[in-house]
């Protein structure tokens, strides 16, 4: 029979059993729940992640799903080239996020409130996604979002208050989708927006009507759209805006009603439309515009005063033209102020007259790269003044004709300055040679020192004038030079009677009474017989005549 104590430890080892098995489990459970912090931060191996700075960067792989093992207080998200198709309740997650860009994603679906609790996100980046729809509840919650970029999505329409909650915005990105329609109230709310990216899309006309909210606006871009034609009065509410995107747009014409209103533009694209001229009278009233592109357009040349009314223009590109063939003289006359022309790769562009480029006095970057120039005069511009000159490309024809720019070339050359080289075209003895490594000699150059050739031509050409005038004095008087030749070298009988007959003169009425041998008339014989007359009667000599002598 078991003794008390034993039956009480008997009955207590369950007890303690329990006690033990208690303390084991609240230590495995406090070893479970200790590493859960690290966990609940673990970085996925696609990912980079950084808690000094709360910035996790994921590059290319195959996440599907937003990471919900992340530090809830990050600040910076950027996953970018991945297979996320959607954001859901995950996003949720991350109430910190100052920064979210999942570019280059598979995104299609963001129900409503997706973003209700982003209230400190200020870029959000969906780029190159496949969202075909948003609402104005889709973007509920980002109250201190500034920057929007949707840019290579699918949408096709934007309705009505869409953007209603974004009051911060000053960037918004819809470029690259297939927008044709915009409701005149889309833009209600964006009253601090100041870009708007609407290019390469598939609108029709200008939606002007909806860009009375944008009052703030500076830069626009409407290019790679079919609009042909820009109503009338179409930005005249932008009054400050800056730049003007039209680059690509169809355009046949613009009028002078089209940049109505725009009197703060300083940047304007025009290139890769289907202007046939340079609409001068047009643009005459952007005073401000620093800076204007006109490249791939179908006008075949630069007229005098093309841009006049542009005074404060300090850059021009005029690049990828099929047409351009000249430049004409005065050109740019009314630009005073321009710092860099670009005009390359025209490949019809054959001339450009002495003068296209005179007056330019703060011209420091010339580019002439890839045309069809095959010389150039060097009373184009004062050359060695510029900064940066590019001429590669062109089939030039080295001869003595380009000397002063192989001069040129090599001075830059000299001065550190780095000058693409220009090669030559012709003849055929220099093909795909240097100019700059060129000889004068070898450019068929007797003379190398311009003001020397400049004094040879001219005394050249005043030998030549004094040869035809003498020329041509000989043959109108060639009539008299030959009677005057006769009677020197003629009958000399005759000649000795004359001589005699001259001795009843004097001296003075002998040579008043000689014809001028290159007058139209023949001998002066009334003069001689008045001289007779007169002599006669006032002395009664008889005059004995030459034939009694």
């Amino acid at each position: 029979m078991k003794n008390s104590s034993q039956i009480c430890g008997t009955m207590l080892r369950p007890t303690a059993s329990r006690s033990v098995h208690m303390g084991l489990i609240m230590v495995l459970l406090l070893g479970i729940l200790v590493p859960v912090v690290p966990m609940w931060s673990a970085c996925p191996p696609p990912c980079q992640c950084d808690d000094d700075t709360l910035e996790v960067v994921c590059g290319e792989g195959l996440l599907d799903v937003l990471p919900i093992v992340l530090n809830p207080s990050l600040k910076r998200l950027t996953i970018r080239n991945n297979k996320i198709r959607g954001l859901d309740s995950s996003i949720q997650f991350y109430t910190e996020l100052r920064f979210l860009d999942l570019s280059y994603n598979h995104v299609f679906n963001m129900p409503p409130k997706t973003f209700m609790y982003q209230r400190r996100l200020s870029e959000l980046h969906l780029n190159h996604n496949k969202v075909g729809s948003i609402s104005n509840k889709t973007l509920t919650g980002l109250d201190s979002l500034t920057i929007l970029n949707l840019r290579g999505n699918f949408l096709d329409e934007l309705t009505e208050g869409i953007f209603v909650d974004l009051k911060k915005l000053e960037e918004l990105n819809l470029g690259q989708n297939r927008i044709g329609k915009i409701d005149p109230k889309a833009f209600d709310g964006l009253v601090n927006l100041k870009v708007l990216y609407l290019d390469d899309n598939t609108l029709s006309a200008v939606p002007s009507p909806a860009f009375g909210p944008l009052v703030a606006l500076a830069e626009l871009y409407l290019g790679i759209n079919s609009f042909s034609t820009i109503a009338k009065d179409a930005f005249v509410q932008l009054d400050k805006l800056s730049r003007l995107d039209l680059r690509g747009a169809a355009l046949v014409n613009v009028t002078r009603e089209t940049f109505s209103g725009l009197d703060a533009l300083r940047v304007l694209d025009l290139s890769d439309n289907r202007l046939n001229r340079i609409p001068t009278t047009e643009m005459a009233d952007l005073m401000r515009l620093e800076e204007l592109s006109l490249g791939q357009n179908d006008f075949d040349s630069i007229p005098m005063g093309a841009f006049a009314g542009l005074a404060n223009l300090r850059k021009i590109d005029i690049s990828g033209s099929l047409k351009l063939s000249r430049i004409e003289t005065g050109a740019f006359s009314a630009n005073a102020n321009l710092e860099e022309i670009v005009i390359a790769s025209n490949k019809a562009l054959t001339e450009i007259q002495e003068g296209a480029l005179s007056g330019l006095p703060h011209l420091k970057r010339l580019m002439l790269k890839d045309n069809a120039l095959t010389t150039l005069s060097d009373g184009l511009f004062t050359w060695n003044e510029l900064i940066d000159l590019d001429l590669s490309e062109n089939p030039i024809a080295c001869d003595c004709r380009i000397l002063w720019l192989r001069n040129v070339l090599v001075n830059k050359s000299n001065s550190s300055q780095n000058q693409n080289p220009v090669v030559c075209a012709s003849p055929d003895r220099l093909r795909e040679q240097t100019l700059q490594a060129l000889s004068p000699e070898l450019l068929g150059c007797s003379h190398t020192d311009p003001q020397q050739q400049a004094i040879i031509c001219a005394i050249l050409v005043a030998a030549a004038a004094f040869i035809t005038t003498l020329a041509l004095v000989i043959y109108k008087c060639r009539r008299r030079i030959r009677e005057a030749v006769k009677g020197r070298w003629g009958n000399s009988a005759i000649g000795r009677k004359e001589r005699e007959y001259q001795k009843t003169f004097s001296e003075e009425d002998y040579m008043g009474r000689l014809p001028n041998p290159c007058t139209m008339g023949g001998v002066h014989t009334t003069t001689l017989n008045n001289y007779q007359i007169n002599n006669h009667h006032s002395h009664g000599i008889r005059h004995i005549p030459v034939t009694e002598l």
